[in-house]
């Protein structure tokens, strides 16, 4: 499941001061949760099998919008098809033009016939569970809930956030990029260019008239931020005293060497995102026509593997737009200068470090969503009930957190992770998606444990 917002986010919203936000919050982490023994790995390919939403011919979106009606039973009730004419519910009609605006981004600037380049339907669900304070993409098709009301609106209403979860179907189709450390972020950070172009290619904006925020319009008044991100400034797009500070980076001089998050992918991924605006603003006029189809062609020219760090990306965005637009171009100097200007490449690139870490005697952690921050908790094994202390060397001696650490194919996009460590014994990193029942309730209740001491 690829969520606009990280369970970071909706975990420190459990703890909201108004008891109704609260339950919300509460309500959608369980909600999330309960998702995690759904396929969500479906490739774009495999979707685009369900044909016939229009007749064959020339290239049109294939949209179908349906309604789960509050409930968190999923596709729900068809209620507009491609061609239908406007519903009136707002949810409705606003998903089926954001699927409509990104369809039409990547066909009109990039010659793209839907995510998978061969009609790909594009598929959604509105009002899915009740205040539910998410939206997401789960392969196959957008699901959106109606937010608390008091934190956060209707997640339809921003077209970034449609075009950034579609996009994780795009580079699944394309690059397929590994979703750990740089390759990971790389991934996360292609989503929000591409939910920046799709709204600014919808309002008609030059590179220097958009606001490069992915998220704005999301918060309700008084959450004090404007966006869930900034390409123009990361780390500013929101310091709330519930949400916490946007901890981005715009430079790889304070790159965060993390174990966490997939290794951090949805804070380090401010890099290539300031990389992409910096370009696109110094190169000017319409972003997608310049930067925007470089970056489209790194992905579908076969310049990088599905493990590309963020100087092989860098890289290949120089040479793609040297054969482009010419080794002399605006565009080539822009890229090269941008990769610069972040630390990626040039005589200042920085180099991090490998993660150091103590060994704790029990550190349990969750990271994951697409702001990628992390809950942890260490405690003594000693100060664990003793039904616990059983469950978990049961866990270890029989070797189930082994083997269940090597579900790499249940890693899903902005989904949930764990890392396990108990001193020198065992250190694993774990998919939620994988884990049965027992296994999670059991490092729900070590990790709630190991936060209050």
């Amino acid at each position: 499941m690829h969520g606009i917002v990280p369970p970071f986010l909706l975990e420190r919203l459990g703890d909201h001061p108004t008891a109704s936000v609260a339950r919300c919050a509460q309500r959608t982490l369980t909600l999330d949760e309960a998702l995690r023994d759904a396929r969500r790995t479906t490739s774009p390919r495999a979707a685009s099998g369900a044909r016939g939403l229009v007749a064959d011919g020339a290239p049109a979106p294939r949209r179908t919008i349906a309604d789960a009606q509050r409930t968190m039973r999923l596709p729900g009730t068809t209620v507009r098809n491609e061609g239908d004419a406007p519903t009136g519910d707002v949810a409705v009609d606003e998903a089926y033009d954001g699927l409509g605006i990104t369809w039409t981004l990547l066909h009109d600037a990039f010659g793209r016939d839907s995510l998978d380049g061969a009609g790909m339907p594009l598929l959604a669900t509105v009002h899915y569970g009740e205040a539910y304070d998410n939206a997401f993409w789960n392969g196959e098709r957008m699901v959106f809930g109606d937010g608390d009301g008091e934190v956060f609106l209707g997640f339809t209403s921003a077209v970034d956030v449609i075009g950034h979860e579609l996009a994780h179907g795009l580079v699944q189709a394309t690059t397929d990029l590994v979703y750990q450390g740089q390759s990971g972020a790389l991934n996360e950070s292609v989503a929000d260019v591409i939910g920046s172009l799709a709204k600014q290619h919808a309002l008609g904006q030059r590179a220097d008239e958009a606001d490069w925020l992915v998220g704005a319009g999301l918060f309700a008044e008084g959450v004090q931020g404007v966006a869930l991100r900034s390409l123009a400034a990361p780390g500013t797009a929101y310091d709330d005293d519930v949400l916490g500070t946007d901890p981005q980076p715009a430079t790889m001089a304070d790159y965060v060497v993390t174990t966490s998050d997939n290794g951090g992918v949805h804070i380090n991924s401010g890099i290539p995102n300031h990389a992409f605006y910096l370009a696109a603003t110094a190169i000017g006029g319409f972003a997608w026509e310049h930067a925007g189809l470089v970056w489209l062609d790194v992905l579908t020219n076969g310049s990088i593997d599905e493990r590309a760090d963020f100087l092989a990306f860098a890289t290949a965005t120089v040479a793609a737009a040297e054969a482009r637009f010419g080794a002399d171009s605006v565009e080539r100097r822009a890229i090269a200068d941008a990769w610069d200007a972040v630390g990626v490449t040039g005589e200042d690139a920085a180099v991090p470090s490998a993660p150091q870490e103590r060994a704790e005697v029990v550190r349990v952690e969750r990271s994951g969503g697409m702001l990628g921050r992390e809950r942890v908790g260490v405690l003594p094994e000693s100060a664990l009930p003793s039904r616990d202390q059983r469950a978990l060397e049961s866990l270890i001696e029989t070797g189930t957190l082994a083997e269940l650490s090597a579900q790499e194919d249940a890693r899903v996009r902005d989904g949930y992770v764990w890392r396990v460590t108990i001193e020198t014994r065992i250190d694993v990193t774990l998919v939620e998606p994988a884990l049965p029942d027992d296994v999670l309730v059991l490092l729900h209740r070590i990790l709630e444990l190991g936060e209050r001491r």
